[in-house]
């Protein structure tokens, strides 16, 4: 796709599209930040966001009732620093957690097609529309529709890893999205999107590190025989049982105190040491220096015990 195909009054969306569009010719190759993702790992990256973009194709459809279209474009491996110097200012960047992935994602959508949704959402013609931030009302409806969107993309995410999206701010200045590291390298995922006679490029950027954790488990499931996770799962089970049922060493103390050398050498039988232990503070249960609960003094029987109670409030420890 050329840039002559985009709608006119949308200059800066026709160059992002013919920038990203497949067959673009050469690309720079730097060879001090070698690609890292393995040929296989970007099969599977690319079968996922393609079943993402037919999901997400039927949702816009079905939801905003206009003639849509979602095909993927690219995927990426770019720093922070330059996904963010070559998107729009002003966009709609939208900060995603992959729970249990870690790091931050942006899901990026231009502004204009963000109000094109929304037109279409309240039953009007969509077409072009001014860069400008969304009102509260429109952030509310927009932010249903995401919620649909990263939805689909959790679906299509079943086959990696199960994951539960979440969005979280809004920002529109991309200097302002401090997601990750300038140098951090990050997984850019291009998406074009057509929604009636509006066209653009969306994109999701992925931490690299939180891709290949992901895609690295599911090789080895995918590797492993029935007997073999079985085997697996049973070692699991048995590991879990034996550290449940190991014994530890478990201490009760006071308060501390602190005491001059001079002092310390001094001590004779009978004479005593104030240890500046409130009464009324509880003393602590700790296991190799990891306080575990709270206590107070007693006996079981002929022995020394202690009941567990309640941490002690902030204000008591004063």
């Amino acid at each position: 796709m050329t840039s002559s195909s985009a709608p006119a009054g949308a200059p800066r969306t026709a160059g992002r599209l013919s920038r990203r569009s497949k067959g673009a010719g050469p690309q720079p190759y730097d060879f001090r930040r070698p690609t890292k993702l393995s040929r296989e790992h970007a099969r599977t990256l690319q079968m996922t966001y393609e079943t993402f973009a037919r999901q997400y194709t039927t949702l816009l459809t079905s939801s905003l009732r206009a003639i849509s279209q979602v095909s993927l474009v690219s995927i990426e491996q770019l720093s922070y620093d330059e996904y963010i110097a070559q998107i729009g200012n002003p966009t709609l960047l939208t900060m995603v957690t992959l729970s249990p992935l870690p790091g931050i994602t942006l899901l990026e959508i231009p502004v204009d097609m963000a109000l094109a949704c929304i037109d279409h959402l309240l039953g009007g013609p969509g077409g072009a529309q001014p860069q400008r931030e969304l009102s509260e009302i429109e952030t509310v409806l927009f932010r249903g529709l995401l919620d649909r969107i990263l939805g689909e993309f959790r679906y299509s995410f079943d086959t990696v890893k199960k994951i539960e999206p979440k969005a979280g701010a809004i920002e529109y200045n991309p200097q302002f999205a401090q997601a990750a590291a300038p140098s951090d390298p990050m997984v850019v995922v291009s998406l074009e999107m057509k929604v009636g006679s509006q066209e653009c490029i969306a994109t999701m950027c992925l931490p690299f590190a939180a891709v290949m954790q992901a895609l690295q488990k599911a090789d080895e499931a995918a590797a492993l025989t029935p007997a073999e996770r079985m085997a697996k799962e049973l070692a699991l089970r048995n590991l879990t049982g034996g550290l449940l049922g190991a014994k530890l060493p478990v201490v009760v103390r006071f308060g501390t105190t602190q005491m001059y050398p001079e002092q310390i050498v001094a001590l004779e039988p009978g004479d005593v040491v104030s240890l500046g232990h409130p009464v009324n503070r509880p003393l602590t249960v700790s296991t190799n220096g990891i306080t575990l609960a709270h206590a107070v003094p007693g006996n079981h029987g002929a022995r020394l015990a202690c009941l567990v109670v309640d941490p002690p409030r902030e204000d008591a420890r004063r």
